[in-house]
């Protein structure tokens, strides 16, 4: 398969080459349940030690995870996103604020509410990563989860509406008076007056225009419907791409969307999680990487498979080397949840792995894993960004001190070597540091 790269360059200005964002992650760990029983200790503080960290490292964003339903996936979730990356703004100046939340089980005046804030809070680094949530459905009930379909068919709308209540304080709504103090034009804040399948919202927003007007929009999810969504709105998507050729199909797949909807070029960006075993030497990387495979509770394992292939399949009595029939594969339209998630991991089957080689790359999740050292990292992160399928990506494990050092005076290091990484921030707002032009505004939205 080729690799040229994906055009970004039109994208990016000549004043700001275009280099690989950061990303590290906050919160969603065990050890939330460890200071939740320590009464001298907040269940933030592991995060304000890493988002000062990655704040000193110049990584550009923080990220929160989410998922709705408890032990669902580890202790992702034990934690509300907007009130954590809120917390950690007041304890940093620089670094972008990424929270994970649904349009599924929010209102989008609400959400335009919440993420306005935290981007006055944050002066202007708050990013809102959208899901529309393929699990929590029984605690905001009634009611079975609706189908990929409906749920982003809810999401698109859901932006729509949120984009033109940002948008409804149009420029010059808010100026400075000769005392300083803040003069309003009650004039130029209009109502949007929306009225649509899912929601009928009047506004405009009762929230001062924002520091960077729009927080800078992610999107996770790769389904037909969600690379869709993510074609038309995003400005960043995350999604999970294992192999080189995955990111190259899915990129120019969403791409091609994003230019029929007259996008920019370039845009969305590819973010990827990127799960890094590190080594002093390789020898020592591929021996955490067996050392990691020999802890796996492989019966456990089956059951992941079974989730990462949708659900609904009993694998207990499956030898773990032997091959998953194909006939056991669902049909991609029946399955309600991670339809993106559930597609990777029926071409492992196609491909003959066995079951017990399915187990092993679920511990991963569909995600990119490599190992190795730091420049055969760099290496490996190198060949995706100068193929154009990689823009932002995450770098993990700066609470661990081995981790940290690594990371940061390892990888990031020879990234910034190599000129891949920017040596500091660009800006002062995300979008500034991610390189991302203001949308347009859509001032048809807006209706007296």
């Amino acid at each position: 398969m080729s690799t040229e790269p994906v055009g970004m360059d039109e994208f990016v200005s000549a004043k700001q080459p275009r280099t690989l964002k950061t990303v590290t992650g906050a919160g969603g760990t065990s050890e939330t349940y460890d200071l939740a029983v320590d009464p001298t200790r907040s269940t933030l503080d592991t995060a304000v030690r890493v988002a000062k960290l990655a704040e000193a490292a110049r990584i550009d964003a923080l990220f929160t995870a989410d998922l709705l339903s408890f032990g669902a996936q580890g202790a992702i979730g034990s934690q509300e996103p907007l009130v954590f990356v809120s917390a950690l703004s007041q304890v940093t100046s620089r670094i972008g604020l990424i929270a994970t939340v649904s349009t599924t089980f929010n209102h989008p005046f609400n959400l335009a509410r919440l993420f306005g804030t935290l981007d006055h809070v944050s002066n202007g680094r708050a990013a809102w990563n959208l899901v529309t949530s393929s699990i929590g459905e029984e605690n905001f009930g009634p009611g079975e989860l609706p189908s990929p379909e409906e749920r982003y068919a809810r999401a698109a709308e859901t932006l729509e509406v949120v984009n033109a209540l940002w948008d409804s304080w149009e420029p010059g709504a808010l100026t400075v008076g000769p005392d300083g103090s803040a003069v309003l034009h009650r004039d130029r804040v209009r109502p949007i007056n929306h009225s649509g399948r899912f929601f009928d919202v009047a506004g405009p927003l009762n929230i001062p225009p924002l520091p960077q007007r729009r927080p800078v929009q992610m999107q996770a999810g790769q389904s037909e419907a969600g690379t869709a969504l993510g074609a038309r709105y995003a400005e960043v998507v995350f999604t999970s791409l294992p192999t080189l050729d995955h990111a190259l199909d899915f990129t120019r797949a969403i791409r091609g969307r994003a230019e029929r909807f007259g996008r920019a070029d370039g845009l969305p960006l590819i973010f990827s999680s990127f799960h890094a075993t590190y080594g002093a030497t390789e020898a020592e990387a591929r021996q955490l990487v067996r050392e990691r495979r020999e802890s796996i509770d492989f019966e456990r394992g089956r059951a992941q498979v079974a989730d990462m292939l949708g659900g609904g399949l009993d694998l207990s009595e499956l030898p773990l080397d032997a091959k998953l029939p194909e006939s056991l594969l669902p049909e991609i339209t029946s399955v309600n949840r991670r339809r993106g998630r559930v597609d990777i991991f029926a071409g492992y089957v196609r491909q003959g792995r066995t079951l017990r080689e399915l187990v092993v790359a679920a511990q991963d999740t569909g995600h990119w894993a490599a190992a190795g050292t730091p420049e055969q990292l760099a290496d490996a992160v190198e060949e995706r960004f100068r193929a154009g399928v990689l823009d932002v990506i995450t770098l993990g494990g700066l609470a661990d001190p081995r981790e940290h050092d690594f990371v940061v005076n390892g990888l990031l290091h020879e990234l910034r070597r190599r000129r891949i990484v920017a040596p500091d921030y660009t800006g002062t707002t995300l979008r500034e540091n991610l390189g991302l032009r203001l949308p347009a505004r859509d001032d048809s939205a807006v209706r007296t």
